[in-house]
Order: C-alpha cells, then structure tokens, then sequence
C-alpha cells in the first residue's frame, strides 16, 4: 500500500466521521455555501487584523477617542450579522404563500362551524349541537379562495391557468414570481439568487439585502479611509508593508466602485418598485411585454414604494396583481407642474 493511497483512505474516513456529525455537510451545495460564508468571514478578519497590526497610529488613536474606534468595531460586528441575517432567511416561497392561503382558510372553516354550532343549557350544564348537512358540504361556501382563483385574480381576464403552471414546482405562479433552479423552488417577486448569500433575493428578504449591502459599503468605505491615513503617515515602516497595504487598498478600492454601483442601482430598483429580473428579462416577461420601456406597472409612487419596501413588511404574504390597461395608461401619462404640487408623482 502505497503513501497516497494511505492518505487518501485516511482523508474519506475523516470525511465520514464529519459527515456523520453534520449530515447538513454531506451535500455539496451547503458544503459550497458554508466555504463561500467562512471566505467572506475570513476576508473581514485580514483587512482588520493587517489594520490593527500595521498601523500603530490606529492603536494610539484608539486609546485617545475609544468611541472612533468603537463605532467601526460596531459596523463591522453589525455588518456580519447583517450577512448572516440576510443569508438565513426566506425570500419568500410560493409554496410558502399557498400553505399560508390554506391555513388561513382553515382557520375561517373552523370558525364558520362553531358560527353554527347551537349551544342550549339544561341542568346546569352544556349540550352543543350541531346541524349534521353542515357537515357533508364545505362550511364556507362561497368564501373559499383556492390557489387557482386567487392567481387568476391577478391576472387580466382570459389567461389560461396552464400558462401560468411552473412546470418544475407545478403550482400557479402569481405575477413577479419565478422558478430560482439554484433553490428548486418558487421565489415570490424574485430579484435574483445571490451565490455569496447562498439564498435567493425576493419579497421576503430584499429589504435585508439592501441593508446589507448598505452596512459593507459604508464598511469598506471606513476601511478605506483608515488605509489611506496609514500609508499617508509620515513614519518609517518596512516597505513590504507599505506593498501589502497597497495591494489591499486597490482591491479595497475596487470592491467599494462596484458596491457603491449596486447600492445605487437596487436603490434605484426600490424607488421603482421593480426588481432585477423584470429589468433584465423585461422583454421576455410574457406579463410585461405590452407594457411601454418607460412605465413602471408596480409603482404606486416613490414615498408609497419606499413606506411599502421598508416598513409594510410583514409575515403575510402579500401578491399584487396585474395593473389594467386603464392603469397603465394612466401611469404613461408625462407627469405636469400639477401633479409635482399635489404629490401625485410621490
């Protein structure tokens, strides 16, 4: 038996013992994710640590004004949660949606019946009755709303049911929902998968994102600045490294450019109410191809989309339908002085 092949039996045992430890190990997605969230962890704790132990200026400074130094420690702690936050939640699953219709209407079939119920009392205790052809027909009555009417709902009169069926999940899609094939699954609104979050981007999670991204870049910006007072120090230092803190401030610098650049466009994406997937694949969105470049068909106004994205979350699932033809001429009208004046345009 050779050394290879020694190492090698060793190294599959090994993995073994860890995979029966971690079962979550032995697939190769959550292996991939877990290596790309411990990279980015990693990558935080360099820059910081070559900070903190090139620069001595930084270590006297935060010995003068602890609360300069504590903030950035604050961001920087803010920042990971806010990565690990964002990565672990739902982006909001059509499956998720419809499980939630049902229990809903579950609910209201239970509390239907006990409308029902008759309740009498004799000698002092309680007889309840209940008519018996309650039971044999469905107890809310025209009040159900299957799946099926609800997504037809949203859309205009005439579309066929078989159109809107995925044919990976096969359930009814709502309008702004797609098959992410990353997760096997329907994302309400998606946006798009994000791979260093491991998650897609939708309705339930793109407020996070956008927060998220907010928090690292005002991080590497901060980041920034402290490289750029190291290497302007007039002290004597080693030259490699003044070599290494500058092939840090140049990747540094780079990241910041396209951070910054997809912080303005999904704050640009918010203030429209779209997401990344009906700009991109506008044209080949069935829903969205009669509808003008320049039109927006889910904005109900800056201030409304932003009160919307930021503070009307919450744990119901929430679908919007469809905009008429009505609505959508009205909303390729040019706005005039008017509208500017009475906020129609907010």
């Amino acid at each position: 038996m050779t050394i290879t092949s020694v190492c090698q039996s060793f190294f599959n045992g090994a993995l073994d013992r860890c995979y029966r430890l971690s079962p979550c190990l032995a697939d190769p997605a959550t292996r991939s994710s877990l290596g790309l969230k411990v990279a980015l962890v990693m990558l935080h704790l360099i820059y910081v640590g070559i900070l903190f132990l090139f620069d001595n200026h930084l270590i006297d400074k935060t010995k003068q004004d602890p609360w300069y130094i504590a903030l950035y420690l604050l961001l920087f702690i803010a920042t990971l949660v806010q990565y690990f936050v964002t990565s672990g939640s739902s982006p909001g699953y059509v499956l998720d949606a419809m499980r939630a219709l049902n229990e809903k209407n579950a609910v209201f079939a239970k509390a239907s019946m006990t409308a029902k119920q008759s309740v009498s009392s004799k000698d002092g205790s309680l007889i309840v009755t209940m008519d018996e052809s309650q039971l044999g027909r469905n107890p809310l009555g025209s009040n159900v709303t299957s799946w099926v009417k609800l997504v037809l709902g949203m859309y205009p009169p005439g579309t066929s049911v078989r159109t809107l069926t995925c044919s990976y999940c096969n359930v009814e899609q709502p309008p702004r929902a797609k098959h992410c094939h990353d997760c096997d699954k329907c994302v309400l609104q998606f946006d798009h998968h994000c791979v260093w979050l491991g998650t897609c981007i939708g309705w339930g999670n793109h407020c996070r994102f956008w927060w998220y991204i907010c928090e690292e870049t005002a991080l590497c910006l901060w980041t920034d600045i402290l490289c750029i007072a190291y290497l302007k120090a007039n002290i004597i230092r080693a030259w490699w490294k003044d070599a290494i803190m500058i092939l840090l401030l140049v990747i540094l610098s780079i990241s910041l450019i396209f951070l910054l650049l997809f912080l303005l466009f999904h704050s640009y994406l918010i203030l429209t109410n779209q997401t990344t997937y009906e700009l991109v694949r506008r044209r080949r969105i069935p829903y969205l191809r009669g509808i003008p470049e320049r039109v927006y068909p889910f904005s109900k106004g800056v201030c409304r989309n932003l009160y919307e994205f930021c503070c009307a979350r919450s744990n119901i699932y929430k679908l919007e339908r469809l905009p008429t033809a009505i609505e959508i001429e009205e909303k390729s009208r040019p706005h005039t002085c008017l509208d500017f004046l009475t906020c129609r345009c907010c």
